[in-house]
């Protein structure tokens, strides 16, 4: 679910359930970009790939979230599986069987 708690400018995406965080996208800037909450190390392994397009999250914490310039070299199919990545870090965990 898209909200703009910080104003027009940014577009927040929540889960739906547990209402967290998984997405921001800074629609004023140019070039536009989104944050993605990322595993750390995949963070780190993407930043190095992709110096000038992937930084460490733009006003986040720099070790759980990352900032996509989508202007630039990344590509989209990169680009959508680290959303669903995202959103799979922060959705509601369905619990599963008991143990037996």
């Amino acid at each position: 679910m898209e909200s703009f708690p910080f104003g027009e400018e940014t577009s927040v995406f929540k889960t739906s359930g547990n209402g967290k965080i998984f997405a921001l996208a800074a629609l004023g800037s140019e070039p536009l970009t989104v944050s993605l909450k990322c595993d750390p190390e995949e963070g780190r392994a993407l930043r190095e790939e992709f110096p000038l397009w992937i930084t460490p999250g733009y006003h986040l914490n720099k070790k759980h979230w990352i900032t996509i310039v989508l202007e630039g070299d990344v590509p989209s199919e990169l680009v959508e599986q680290l959303l669903r990545d995202s959103h799979a870090l922060v959705r509601p965990r369905v619990p599963g069987p008991p143990p037996q």
